[in-house]
């Protein structure tokens, strides 16, 4: 399964969460809402995901093998990295208005 294309649109600077990420697989089929978190030890990927009724959150497409998880979020965060340095580090236009893409409606 080849990556075809990443989209980066990256958020306010303020807090862990970087950027929203959707990433297509051999130019048909989409996963959106794929996060870009800093975390204490470095960037990393969180898979798009919902919030249960008991507030517990569940992915809605995930990796089903480590490889392929680290083989995904090395070209993410390669691809984020790339759009870090082109920005400036500034917040890409309409990047803020996730509004419709929110990952904790039930």
């Amino acid at each position: 399964m080849d990556i075809t294309d990443i989209r980066i649109r990256k958020v306010a600077a303020d807090g862990k969460l970087k950027a929203y990420v959707t990433v297509t697989f051999d130019d048909c089929f989409v996963v959106h809402n794929v996060k870009v978190i800093e975390g204490k030890n470095g960037a990393f990927i969180a898979m798009p995901s919902r919030k249960t009724k008991t507030g517990e959150y569940k992915d809605v497409a995930h990796p089903i093998n480590s490889d392929f998880r680290g083989h995904l979020q090395a070209i993410i965060l390669e691809e984020y990295e790339k759009v870090e340095d082109e920005a400036g580090g500034e917040m890409m236009p309409g990047a803020d208005n996730q509004a419709g893409e929110d990952d904790t409606a039930s």
